[in-house]
């Protein structure tokens, strides 16, 4: 398939994880809502942790218990967290519907892709791979020095890839994917569906696509 002029350099598709590629809401607010119980609280609804699925322990331990990194008792109720999310991260994480059919396109137009997450290797990886997703890097949270904003991981995707950072497009569902990509040097794509999508105000993030859904972004790039 012939593609858009505009995007005719382009060599490689760059996706987040959590709230772009994946659902992965549900299992982490489990964790969370497993934590609450021992303790004799009651279970979250899932509707007020899905909105904080991007920002992973952190974002999850703010709901549950109100806590935040620096206090007292945040490191060690984050590993607690980690361990337990760690069993049940497989039990409903799945990609967002229209998703891998979207990656099988780029992939059968020549683009290579690959995923920067800011969740650790130690859950990205095998996470990835249970789910199927043949990506061609994976860098997670702990690959480099540095997280998201920080554009370090996803020159190391780049570099992993074998292509320049320009000829890169980031997709992410968060302002710090687009704050990342635009300082490493790519094109970026805000993913509405993701889960500070539909409540933020993503105009403002200055993104060069905006995605209202899974699949558009073929469409933007001349593959449908």
């Amino acid at each position: 398939m012939k593609r858009d002029g505009r995007w005719a350099h382009l060599r490689a598709v760059l996706f987040d994880l959590d709230g772009t590629l994946i659902d992965s809401a549900a299992d982490l607010a489990a964790a969370a809502n497993a934590m609450r119980v021992e303790r004799g609280l009651q279970a979250l609804p899932l509707a007020q942790y899905r909105p904080h699925g991007g920002t992973g322990a952190r974002g999850m331990l703010a709901q549950a218990f109100g806590v935040a990194p620096g206090q007292a008792t945040y490191e060690e109720l984050k590993r607690e967290f980690l361990d337990r999310y760690e069993l049940l991260m497989y039990a409903s994480t799945r990609p967002f519907g229209g998703i891998e059919a979207e990656l099988g396109a780029l992939a059968g137009a020549g683009l290579a892709w690959g995923i920067v997450t800011n969740k650790a290797e130690r859950f990205a990886l095998p996470l990835v791979e249970a789910l199927g997703l043949r990506a061609a890097a994976v860098v997670g949270g702990d690959t480099t020095a540095h997280l998201k904003p920080h554009p370090a991981p996803l020159l190391e995707a780049a570099r992993r890839l074998g292509v320049t950072p320009a000829a890169c497009l980031y997709v992410g569902d968060d302002e710090r994917d687009v704050v990342a990509g635009r300082a490493a040097g790519m094109a970026t794509a805000a993913a509405a569906w993701g889960y500070l999508g539909q409540a933020a105000e993503i105009g403002r993030w200055q993104a060069d696509i905006e995605l209202a859904a899974p699949g558009e972004l073929l469409k933007h790039l001349g593959l449908a």
